[in-house]
């Protein structure tokens, strides 16, 4: 017997396709940042008496949290995931020139090119993203060291950022909002049902044959029923009847 219950339909889903916060390298960074940032000011600065380690910490903190919050918005809202990126850009870059203010005010060096540390620094931090891999150094590094290896993870964050709102953009630009992903995914539904009724307006003269056919077919039996059912009779009425004789013969 053929299964008569409707296929629930298929549809667009309004939600975008996003990758998983943790998954994202700009990320896992910037979670090294804020928990190396927090050991910097512990090490480093005065625990009382001294804005810049609620500053440093805070804008640590913002582009990390910023970045999550992003990334869960992006689901619904390109437009709302790159204003959050952007503030997340934004306290990075604040961090950043904590870091530089740092070392400026105290005399250290910031590393460049022509410094032998620079581009071990450069390939450590380019591939190594987890806070496992950073810790260890955390309470070794000097002050020194700690700021510039901060600084060169801000820079590197920002970076990343940048290449990813470029592909978010371009993404918003070619497939549109939340809107006009409800829009499509109705229009599609849409579609669907109408592709659907129309199937099934074409099917109706073949199912009202098929009834016609049924019915005649029908018929024919009822009437090939009612002629058996008279012959039947008949030949009962005449059994009775000589049975009738029959006795009448005997008496």
């Amino acid at each position: 017997m053929a299964n008569n219950i409707p296929e629930k339909p298929a549809f667009t889903s309004i939600f975008r396709k996003v990758p998983k916060w943790q998954d994202l390298r700009f990320y896992q960074k910037s979670e090294v940042l804020y928990q190396m940032t927090y050991v910097f000011c512990e090490r480093f600065l005065p625990q009382y008496g001294d804005r810049t380690v609620d500053q440093m910490v805070q804008a640590a903190r913002s582009g990390k949290q910023n970045i999550v919050e992003g990334s869960e918005d992006g689901k619904t809202s390109s437009e709302m995931e790159l204003k959050l990126l952007n503030v997340a850009r934004s306290s990075i870059g604040e961090l950043r020139q904590d870091y530089e203010d740092f070392l400026k005010s105290r005399q250290l060096r910031q590393w460049t090119t022509d410094d032998e540390r620079f581009q071990p620094m450069q390939d450590f931090t380019k591939s190594h993203n987890r806070l496992s891999d950073y810790e260890p150094y955390f309470t070794q590094w000097t002050a020194e060291e700690m700021a510039n290896v901060g600084l060169t993870l801000c820079f590197q964050v920002d970076t990343m950022m940048n290449k990813y709102m470029e592909r978010l953009e371009e993404t918003f630009v070619t497939q549109g909002g939340i809107k006009e992903r409800m829009h499509q995914a109705r229009t599609g539904y849409r579609k669907q049902q109408d592709n659907r009724l129309a199937e099934l307006e074409q099917n109706i003269p073949s199912l009202q044959q098929q009834l016609a056919q049924a019915q005649e077919e029908a018929r024919q039996w009822k009437e090939k029923y009612e002629d058996l059912k008279r012959r039947a009779l008949d030949a009962y009425q005449k059994q009775q009847q000589e049975i009738e004789r029959l006795k009448e013969m005997l008496k």
